[in-house]
């Protein structure tokens, strides 16, 4: 019997991934892997390992989970090492807890490997600190996504007043409803917002709006996923420490006169 790993490759920048995330790439004979994952991370596994791609979009679902955790449980019957490669962290909105639940309830031998999240990484390469001693002593991040039977007048009750910041991953389709919800429960609708996409990644671009403005902004400026979303007066501080960008731009500007 294998053993799984369950491991989180990070944001998107391939630098970003951890030692012991790699060390687990290097020695595994087959890498079950989702859509948003830096194709230069797979260039670390073994030539023979088997990669099976897993990936979903938004409403369209290559594998279902319930095939990917049935797949997990096939392969560690078959092979010394499987990884369960995921982007960002695996607990956070990555399923990774139903994987492990899963490999448990079939007595499979299993490890978590913590990886960075975008709601810091992303936020972090967009010169937007999450937190901020003089403005932000709280943060929460959300999923955009819900169930159909959830309460989101009450849940957002507490999110659009009693969170300094908020980071909401996979929110561009329920952009307009995020955006009432967060005004009718007692969000400013000048607090600065910004969307940012590919995160981290040399591809990355930042569009900072209010939230008044959420889905008037995602429309016009045609954003789409991956995206994030952070809310709160942390955003302000991007106009002074928007350090990735910035360096993008200038190697692109080095790169033309060159």
């Amino acid at each position: 019997m294998g053993k799984v790993y369950i491991v989180g490759a990070g944001p998107g920048d391939p630098d970003l991934l951890t030692i012991k995330a790699l060390k687990a790439i290097q020695k595994a004979d087959c890498i079950l892997y989702d859509r948003l994952i830096n194709p230069q991370i797979l260039q670390h596994a073994k030539r023979e390992a088997d990669l099976i791609y897993c990936g979903k979009l938004p409403d369209y679902h290559t594998m279902k989970q319930e095939t990917i955790n049935h797949f997990l449980v096939k392969y560690a019957k078959k092979v010394k090492n499987v990884v369960r490669l995921k982007g960002g962290d695996p607990f956070v909105f990555g399923r990774g807890a139903e994987e492990a639940e899963s490999l448990a309830e079939h007595g499979i031998s299993f490890e978590v490997i913590p990886g960075i999240t975008s709601g810091i990484a992303a936020a972090a390469y967009a010169g937007i600190p999450v937190t901020h001693r003089e403005v932000s002593s709280s943060i929460a991040f959300v999923t955009g996504h819900y169930k159909q039977d959830e309460n989101l007048e009450e849940k957002w009750k507490t999110l659009a007043t009693g969170i300094d910041t908020l980071v909401i991953y996979m929110g561009i389709k329920n952009i307009q409803q995020i955006e009432k919800l967060l005004i009718q429960n007692g969000r400013d609708p000048q607090t600065p917002a910004a969307f940012i996409h590919w995160g981290t990644t040399e591809q990355q671009t930042t569009v900072v709006c209010t939230v008044g403005s959420l889905a008037e902004t995602v429309k016009a400026a045609k954003i789409t996923n991956p995206s994030l979303i952070v809310i709160g007066d942390v955003v302000h501080f991007r106009s002074n420490i928007n350090w990735f960008e910035t360096e993008l731009k200038n190697k692109l500007l080095s790169e033309a006169l060159s």
